[in-house]
């Protein structure tokens, strides 16, 4: 594929299909203004696997309008028109787009003294119609050889609810027709496996509206589920050498003005309250707490490493136009520690990290990982040689690792710099879900110390980490992953018994009473309806295992199983046998 200033990149590359989403963006807006005289047009990146535009046209886009745009974008991508690049000063860019006050008010954002000679800007060209534009794109508008507009969404102008509010078109671009239509199928798939979707089916959760956004409640089948996470988090925490420990959900100010939390992560903060002449917030991050506990009492260099571990809640603001069912929520509880230790310790202790990291994923069911260096971003607290020592320790860990890794530029948190692990589901999304962090702001901040050898205070490091992310996130990428059909660990009800006839119901319990005792979640389906009906709700209710039992079975002390995947039942089975065997995947945490 090649650009407009003559270069070549590979159109299946990551780069080459940034470049040809960012073009097709570029066409989208040059349609719209087509068939919308006066439609004012604000921005237009490139995304994951697609694209989008944000358009002010003064009414609604409908369906008909979308069809209308896309065959629009057709005869421009057939006409070839060349994309030609084109720099302006600061004041001409002005002039040209003096029409659009969205494209304007990014100008005025440029600063003029950027540049040796004053500000640069750059815009391209098709045929008459001119966007502002860094680049780069495609040599011309035929290279967009597959895409597909696919909805409609409002978003506000920079993401500000007190800004207009803009429409915004999705699509998506591919180098090839195939691409693109396993890219259609991939999210028809996916919609199959929507979380939210199958939480109402699987009555796990719900968002009540009574609540606000962003907050949700657990039913009693998904309170099952997310026991089993949460235990199995406490029990490969404490066995590796974590401590547990629970924190309050609210604090005074003067802590998060010691964190830095009110400077630089206020507007992700909810409101704080007056109570007794202080001003109280509810906590979006655990470890200003576990730096407490560690400051209750003076720590000598052998108390080292202390590992703190806790299921703790945290509460941010986050935009409602970011809110995702349980991926993006306002409400979360982290799988949360902090490793506080020497130096010298530093590396060791993030290779711990990472390995148990690829060990708790794997029992999830989880594959090889994608790991990425995130370095300093734009808003930071900390010294730069913190951050340069943090970066290197990091750098470290992943090539002692041997494991393979890119560095995002500029991804880390305020506090440090971090280590990003990224798992691929059932259908290869990749989900971002541990975190690791080196800190040597907050010891700095909260004047944390350790008696070394020689008797004099030295600064410890802190490492945050939290390997599911938050319960509520990896619990909604293991419905998708699993497309609610968990591994019998995780099932919320492992075992369903279905009564053949009502004769059979008494019978029935007794089996449920001799697999609860093998502690074997099961449940006696006492309702009405046939035999048939009654298998059937079950298998929709995603059961690992349903059992049927007749006259055959009671006399016989057997059940017929049928398993979920199989497409034959197994007959005769003993009863013993079977609880045995369920059992056991249960206790290995199978999948």
């Amino acid at each position: 594929m090649k650009l407009a200033d003559g270069q070549e990149v590979a159109p299946d590359s990551r780069e080459g299909r940034e470049i040809l989403r960012h073009s097709a963006a570029h066409v989208l807006a040059q349609a719209v203004c087509d068939l919308f005289p006066g439609a004012r047009y604000a921005i237009g990146p490139p995304i994951e696997d697609g694209f989008y535009y944000d358009f002010d046209v003064g009414r609604p886009f409908t369906p008909d309008d979308l069809d209308a745009i896309e065959k629009r974008m057709r005869e421009i991508i057939k006409a070839r028109q060349p994309f030609v690049r084109e720099e302006l000063s600061r004041d001409d860019a002005l002039k040209v787009f003096a029409d659009q006050p969205y494209k304007v008010e990014i100008i005025e954002g440029v600063d003029e003294t950027e540049g040796a000679g004053g500000a640069v800007i750059s815009v391209y060209h098709n045929e008459g119609w001119t966007d502002l534009c860094r680049g780069p794109h495609v040599d011309s508008t035929g290279a967009i050889r597959a895409f597909k507009l696919q909805r409609i969404a409002g978003a506000y102008w920079r993401g500000d609810e007190k800004r207009p509010m803009l429409q915004r078109i999705y699509g998506t671009a591919w180098e090839s027709k195939e691409a693109l239509n396993g890219h259609l199928q991939r999210l028809e798939e996916a919609a199959k496996r929507d979380h939210r979707k199958l939480g109402r089916e699987l009555d796990l959760f719900s968002f009540p509206e009574e609540l606000g956004g962003g907050l949700l409640v657990w039913h009693p089948r998904g309170g099952v589920l997310r026991k089993q996470l949460e235990d199995y988090a406490r029990e490969v925490n404490l066995g590796n050498g974590y401590v547990p420990v629970y924190t309050p959900h609210v604090a005074k100010s003067v802590l998060w003005e010691t964190s830095g939390h009110l400077r630089v992560y206020r507007e992700n903060m909810y409101p704080g309250m007056e109570l007794e002449g202080a001003e109280y917030f509810v906590k979006p991050m655990n470890c200003p707490f576990h730096v407490l506990i560690y400051k209750s009492k003076t720590r000598s260099y052998r108390d080292l490493p202390l590992r703190l571990f806790e299921l703790g809640t945290v509460y941010r603001h986050e935009r409602s136009g970011v809110l995702h069912g349980l991926l993006r929520v306002r409400g979360l509880t982290q799988d949360d520690s902090h490793i506080i230790c020497r130096p010298d310790q530093l590396v060791d202790e993030i290779l711990g990290v990472m390995e148990l990291t690829f060990e708790i994923h794997a029992t999830l069911g989880f594959g090889d990982p994608v790991i990425a260096l995130s370095t300093k971003p734009g808003k930071a607290i900390g010294e730069e040689e913190m951050w340069s020592d943090a970066i290197d320790a990091l750098r470290g860990a992943l090539d002692r690792s041997g494991r393979p890794y890119e560095v995002a530029e500029g991804e880390g948190a305020f506090y440090g710099p971090k280590i990003d692990i990224h798992f691929a589901d059932a259908i290869g999304r990749l989900w971002q879900l541990t975190t690791i962090q080196v800190d040597f702001a907050l010891p700095k901040a909260f004047d944390m110390e350790y008696a070394g050898e020689d008797n004099s205070p030295h600064r410890p490091v802190m490492i945050h980490r939290a390997i599911f992310g938050s319960v509520e996130r990896v619990t909604g990428v293991l419905i998708e992953h699993y497309a609610g059909a968990f591994p019998a660990w995780l099932a919320p009800v492992q075992v369903i018994v279905v009564p053949i006839a009502d004769r059979h119901l008494d019978g029935c319990k007794d089996i449920a009473e001799t697999l609860e005792q093998a502690g074997i979640r099961v449940e006696v389906d006492t309702s009405t309806g046939t035999m048939q009906h009654k298998v059937r709700n079950a298998e929709l209710q995603k059961v690992p295992y349903i059992l049927v039992v007749g006259d055959k079975e009671l006399e016989a002390g057997t059940v017929a199983v049928r398993e979920r995947g199989s497409a034959k039942p197994r007959f005769g089975v003993p009863l013993t046998e079977f609880a045995e065997q369920v059992a056991a995947e249960i206790f290995t945490r199978a999948h």
